[in-house]
């Protein structure tokens, strides 16, 4: 399988691209970035000689550009996203830029290719917050920031697309991710290396607000299974059950890097501040998948990787 990952420099998608060139000597990867602040080409490292990958600095809006690669592939995993809700507050327009209008572009590139598979990376904020039970596949979206909001956009757009046209659209919705090559703007990476310096660990309002967290390779196996075996049309959540708050989160942090809780600055709380998400997970797991590592395992990786 020949693959084109947009957004591939970034965090989740440079793991991707690590695990599917070890897991298959038979695959192939096409690897567009635009190389914003968030994406980098040492996240390739190790990859980027490998003649069986190609990179392409560019834009997933690039008509053009992005019409060339897709005539060359098998199947598009769209990575590409901006992706930092605080960001998405401070200022909407890139989100929809590259959240809405560069999947369209990818999408009617796919169905000009006549493409196999494609796979749209959402996340689960796109349903908004729930404080009991659980969001399955079918629940209504309700995403309450301008940043999930664009990713809902992407989901419909994507499914539109199945409906109106038959590309062999596959979404995935995926909680909380952390591990090795993930922006130092995140709060596992960022609390990483303020303990690690001594450094005040700012919280937001009271640290309740729960997550579900996942470690990046368990993601990308569920990602990779999907785009292998799931059925089209289908959406897919993938989540772990190890919800944290994130004062807990915190906590296991200066546990884990040995510093001091004199450390935590609870701060003014984040306008429209989800309180909780969780996810159902049976579609993903009768696929045949489940996770490896545990919140714990994943965090020891994690901090020792950013330590070194």
């Amino acid at each position: 399988m020949r693959i084109l990952v947009t957004g591939g420099a970034g965090f989740i998608g440079s793991n991707f691209i690590h695990y599917v060139l070890d897991a298959y000597e038979d695959c192939e990867v096409v690897t567009l970035d635009a190389l914003t602040y968030a994406g980098s080409r040492d996240n390739l490292k190790g990859v980027l000689d490998d003649p069986r990958h190609e990179f392409v600095e560019g834009d997933i809006r690039d008509q053009e550009l992005v019409t060339n690669l897709v005539a060359d592939v098998d199947a598009i995993v769209n990575f590409a996203a901006e992706s930092h809700v605080d960001r998405s507050i401070e200022g909407a327009k890139p989100f929809v830029s590259t959240n809405v209008q560069g999947t369209q572009t990818l999408l009617d590139a796919a169905i000009d290719a006549d493409i196999e598979r494609f796979l749209q990376i959402s996340t689960d904020e796109v349903y908004g917050q729930v404080l009991d039970g659980k969001f399955g596949e079918d629940d209504l979206l309700n995403p309450r920031n301008p940043y999930s909001a664009t990713k809902a956009g992407a989901d419909h757009l994507a499914q539109s697309y199945y409906t109106t046209h038959g590309l062999p659209v596959l979404i995935t919705r995926t909680c909380n991710n952390f591990g090795p090559r993930q922006h130092p703007e995140k709060l596992i990476p960022k609390f990483i290396r303020n303990a690690a310096a001594g450094e005040a660990l700012p919280v937001y309002g009271d640290g309740s607000n729960v997550r579900e967290w996942i470690y990046v390779e368990d993601n990308c196996r569920a990602l990779d299974l999907v785009l292998r075996e799931g059925e089209v049309g289908e959406v897919y959540n993938i989540g772990s059950h190890a919800e944290k708050t994130n004062l807990e989160v915190t906590e296991a942090i200066l546990d884990a890097v040995g510093a001091s809780e004199d450390l935590v600055e609870f701060v003014d709380d984040r306008a429209g501040h989800d309180q909780r998400y969780a996810l159902e997970v049976e579609k993903i797991v009768e696929l045949g998948w489940e996770p490896e590592y545990s919140f714990e395992e994943g965090l020891e990786q994690t901090v020792e990787y950013y330590l070194n």
